[in-house]
């Protein structure tokens, strides 16, 4: 009876997990760039039961059967699909449209396929490349970029953005915002004349850095739209032949789809409301146990 209780209780903690992480996803739902979060539930393992000492003739530990002892979330995974572009006009606004295939893998919408081996393969996305004050590198798909008084550009955060020599891109003092433009590939030429624009420095800025990872799943997120790749996990400059398009003056909406986070929420409260009466059920069970059955 105990063991229920252990088994109704962990259904509880696992309910209140997704319910959070739901939450967080409808509170995000205009954050720009945002990738939503689901909660990877699993069982306990196993448990055996056998029989101990049995009677005569028979035979010592005979397994009856195996009992599940209950679950947990275990871990919490980004769901990294393409989310929606919304036009903004602003030319320090970018968006990545990013489509990259694998051969021979048909990919599903949450990104995720098989091989002809018979292996799981993720879709590759891409993402911007950022440092932050500590000169980490950083990585992000939130280009809600601004350009300070130096003529950094930067993140919303305070990021520096870098550019294809890995270095944070600083526009010429005498570079308005409206006269950069940025081709499908993420090149800075000038809105005017269409010439490469140069930067502080007197050389050719270049482009933005656009990053090809192959399993965003290694991606852990950090806050403030960006995230860390663990480390073995490798970020290469997409090529001309990814499907990867840089889109100026749009920003990418988030990826939470709000119908059925909202059928994900109440799917948690009514799973934490059945365990609770379980819970429930087993205490009313155990006051009998000790004061009426004791009494007899």
């Amino acid at each position: 009876m105990i063991r229920g209780l252990y088994t109704a209780t962990a259904g509880m903690i696992t309910s209140e997990r997704k319910h959070q992480l739901v939450t967080n996803n409808i509170a995000n739902l205009n954050t720009v760039g945002f990738k939503a979060s689901h909660a990877v539930a699993r069982s306990f393992p196993e448990v055996l039961i056998g029989i101990i000492n049995g009677g005569e003739g028979q035979a010592q530990g005979q397994p009856i059967g195996r009992l599940h002892t209950g679950v947990f979330a275990e871990e919490s995974l980004n769901l990294h699909v393409q989310g929606d572009l919304r036009a903004t006009g602003n030319p320090t606004d970018f968006a990545i449209r990013s489509n990259i295939q694998v051969p021979g893998v048909q990919f599903d919408a949450s990104g995720k396929g098989v091989n002809a081996a018979g292996e799981t393969v993720y879709q590759p996305q891409a993402f911007f490349a950022v440092r932050n004050g500590e000169g980490q590198v950083r990585y992000t798909r939130d280009g809600q970029f601004i350009v300070d008084d130096a003529g950094r550009l930067l993140t919303s955060e305070g990021y520096e953005v870098l550019g294809l020599n890995n270095e944070p891109i600083v526009f010429g003092a005498d570079t308005a915002p409206g006269a950069v433009a940025v081709g499908p590939d993420g090149r800075f030429v000038s809105a005017v004349t269409g010439a490469p624009l140069l930067g502080a420095d007197g050389q050719a800025l270049g482009g933005l850095l656009v990053v090809r990872i192959d399993n965003p799943y290694m991606l852990i997120r950090e806050g403030n739209g960006v995230f860390r790749l663990e480390e073995g996990a490798d970020a290469v400059p997409v090529t001309a032949q990814d499907a990867v398009e840089v889109k100026q003056g749009y920003l990418e909406r988030s990826n939470v789809d709000a119908a059925q986070s909202m059928v994900d929420l109440m799917a948690a409260v009514r799973a934490y409301e059945a365990n609770q009466k379980v819970v429930q059920a087993y205490d009313r069970s155990l006051e009998k146990a000790v004061n009426e059955v004791g009494k007899v």
